[in-house]
């Protein structure tokens, strides 16, 4: 019994942290959205790909260039900050026709 209550108490204490270490991480990649477009643009030369509306109205955004191949999809939330989600190389910009209605793809 003892040893369930002690684990179940370090469980808790390492899920606090780290959702203490996402949100700290979550505020170095975040800032305003003119500031991170900015910083995307020089920094990189990425230009936004393609937009659409997320969750509770957030906007999700994916940048990329043409000459480097880099990447980055950011989320700007109703509050306006912007963050950074994911980012990565060798983007490549795909026109797939949609699969006909009914078909469950």
């Amino acid at each position: 019994m003892k040893r369930n209550l002690v684990t179940m108490t370090m469980g808790i204490g390492l899920l606090a942290m780290g959702a203490q270490l996402v949100e700290a991480q979550g505020a170095r990649n975040c800032g305003p959205r003119d500031a991170v477009v900015q910083r995307l643009g020089e920094t990189y030369g990425e230009t936004r790909q393609s937009v659409g509306l997320g969750a509770q109205g957030a906007v999700v955004e994916v940048f990329a260039s043409d000459t480097s191949g880099s990447w980055t999809i950011t989320v700007t939330f109703p509050n306006g900050a912007t963050c950074l989600v994911a980012s990565g190389q060798a983007y490549e910009e795909l026109a797939e026709a949609l699969p006909p209605k009914g078909d469950g793809a």
